[in-house]
């Protein structure tokens, strides 16, 4: 991949650094789970979650076909391919502009993949973003013998551009929906409310949208962090540098953070145990956040398996109907302000629902 041109986001930020820091970190089980085609990996098949406190909604269309569409930053003369779901509209919405949720994949993956939170999101009213980063997608493995598809991926893993150019998406997807929202000959045109954007991701996209959400790797600001994205979630972000991790590097996160991960979230490769996992949330202290531990959740509950596992896949579709349904209470209380959706996330419900199936833990800021 080539290096990237000099831009306001990256200018300050050392390169040398990530080199060794992101390598033993980024070699997750996300982007082992990506070795194989999408089309290999076990569907989730999540059933529809009942938002909290419902009402009942006017008839709706049908959900047309995700938006595929290639983007082009010219800035950076870097392609940034995304699919987006939208809601379907009805009597009701009239096609009001809905809040916005950009999601990042895993180290190996595409737009392709966890299509069952993009489906869900967009039914309940979210217009959700699923980015491709070239250089760390499935581009690096599809087309490379099976025997030296994990040497690919540590490339890509060990490739630091990869991991600047990452949140540098984001922000640009961000420009580019904001640019294709004030255009009549834009499908996008006057469908989003960019007051309210969210963003969420799996792995390598845990750290890519804490990146944006204001985590540093040295201290002080982050040059990759984008003050438009209004809360986060993140799901099995790789922790660089474990217990050694300092708290400022989560100083200037401001926004809410909902973390997510499992008792069995361990790498394989990498240095970041199950238990490291819960580190960034025990670190935040300048912003309400929240984490959820499945109990006997692997990485794969987020993404998808490789190849069908019955003894998993009845395990799996349940965390997964926990994952859609507390998800989309937090981007309901944080970007709708929906007084239900924060009561019955943060007051015992998503615990009621949780169960025996994990435990859900709560801060608020420390000032």
């Amino acid at each position: 991949m080539k290096p990237l041109p000099s831009s306001p986001h990256l200018t300050t930020f050392p390169l040398r650094f990530l080199h060794r820091a992101l390598l033993p970190a980024l070699l997750i089980p996300g982007g082992l789970c990506l070795l194989q085609p999408y089309n290999l990996l076990a569907d989730p098949r999540p059933r529809p979650a009942t938002a909290p406190s419902a009402s009942t909604a006017s008839p709706a269309t049908p959900a047309s076909a995700p938006l595929k569409l290639d983007w082009v930053d010219a800035s950076r003369k870097r392609s940034v391919p995304v699919l987006i779901y939208l809601p379907p509209t009805s009597p009701a919405t009239k096609g009001e502009p809905v809040p916005v949720i950009i999601f990042s994949h895993g180290l190996g993956g595409s737009r392709e993949g966890y299509s069952y939170l993009g489906q869900h999101w967009s039914q309940a009213g979210y217009a959700s973003v699923h980015v491709q980063h070239l250089g760390s997608d499935d581009t690096v493995w599809r087309e490379t013998r099976p025997a030296e598809r994990m040497q690919a991926v540590k490339k890509a893993a060990a490739t630091p551009a990869n991991a600047l150019a990452r949140p540098a998406d984001l922000t640009f997807v961000i420009d580019e929906l904001t640019r294709q929202n004030q255009d009549p000959k834009s499908p996008l045109h006057g469908r989003l409310d960019l007051s309210r954007i969210g963003a969420a991701g799996h792995s390598f996209g845990g750290f890519t949208v804490m990146a944006i959400a204001g985590q540093s790797f040295r201290g002080g600001a982050s040059p990759l962090a984008d003050a438009r994205v209004k809360a986060v979630i993140q799901m099995s972000a790789p922790v660089i540098g474990g217990q050694r991790v300092p708290q400022e590097n989560f100083d200037n996160i401001r926004i809410p953070v909902f973390h997510m991960t499992g008792t069995l979230d361990d790498s394989p490769v990498g240095e970041t145990s199950a238990a490291d996992r819960r580190i960034p949330y025990d670190r935040m202290q300048h912003s309400s956040t929240c984490l959820v531990i499945f109990k006997d959740g692997d990485h794969m509950i987020f993404s998808g398996r490789m190849q069908r596992d019955p003894e998993r896949e009845a395990s799996d579709e349940a965390f997964q109907k926990l994952i859609t349904k507390s998800t989309t209470a937090f981007w309901d209380a944080h970007l709708k302000n929906k007084a239900e959706s924060r009561k019955w996330l943060y007051e015992g419900g998503f615990t009621t629902a949780l169960g025996s199936s994990g435990t859900f833990e709560q801060k608020a800021p420390a000032e």
